[in-house]
């Protein structure tokens, strides 16, 4: 079986207890059994996650560092991932119930060529000039939108988060994630692979919990500035209602 290394939320860097002191069941599919207990976090811990968010933007280096240097770093998780391929493959069938061949030689082989790719395209984000009638230069500039909250499913979980991460990094944006409360610990295992690789502390940031607490507080914050969902087109339609609102 995978060692389950990690079960608290991701918050500036460092592993803490939610501030609740809850935590819920992650259970084994195939056997009903349960795993281990991970951290439950609700508003209080999303505050402190968005907190953390937006500083790393507003004053950390990570949306001011060169985008080469940004792309550089990108790459070192997937190295990680490599180096580790075959217990993540496990972690991932453990958690989400699919056969491990399939996590091993489908979803895995992905996550790399999706963070390697976003990864090679953070030095390639630019605006382009626009020709306009009079003498005058008109031109694009793209720029990171800021902190990017981010909702998953449980379908594909470590995929889910590299499509979900991968995109958002490269354009210099900090993250604030919440897996699905099926299958937390894929995802924060790779938090801490992106710690180990020398992410700023900030830029990444995991708060597992349920739907209606976490995530619902993630989708109001009026610290976040964008939200990435993927998930039932009922609860879309919810969190586009209610981000809409939140300022």
């Amino acid at each position: 079986l995978p060692r389950i290394k990690h079960t608290e939320c991701f918050i500036d860097g460092k592993w803490r207890p939610s501030l609740s002191g809850k935590t819920f069941e992650t259970i084994n599919p195939a056997t009903e059994e349960v795993i281990c207990e991970v951290a439950e976090g609700d508003k209080a811990d999303i505050d402190a996650a968005v907190a953390a968010a937006r500083r790393a933007f507003d004053s950390g280096p990570w949306s001011r560092m060169d985008a080469r240097d940004r792309g550089k770093l990108m790459f070192r998780p997937a190295d990680l991932i490599e180096e580790e391929i075959d217990e993540l493959a496990a972690l991932e069938s453990l958690d989400n119930g699919k056969p491990i061949r399939e996590a091993r030689h489908g979803d895995l082989p992905l996550v790399l060529d999706c963070l390697r790719y976003y990864a090679g395209y953070a030095d390639k984000i630019h605006g382009s000039t626009i020709p306009i009638r009079g003498n005058y230069l008109t031109y694009t500039r793209r720029e990171a939108v800021g902190v990017a909250g981010q909702i998953i499913p449980w379908n594909f979980p470590m995929l889910m988060v590299a499509w979900k991460w991968g995109p958002a990094l490269a354009a210099g944006c900090t993250v604030v994630m919440k897996p699905a409360e099926q299958t937390p610990l894929a995802c924060l295992r790779l938090a801490q692979l992106a710690k180990e690789a020398g992410f700023p502390d900030g830029v990444i940031n995991v708060v597992p919990g349920f739907g209606p607490t976490a995530g619902a507080a993630l989708v109001k914050h009026p610290g976040v500035d964008k939200i990435a969902f993927t998930g039932e087109h009922r609860t879309a339609q919810v969190i586009m209602r209610e981000a809409s609102e939140r300022r």
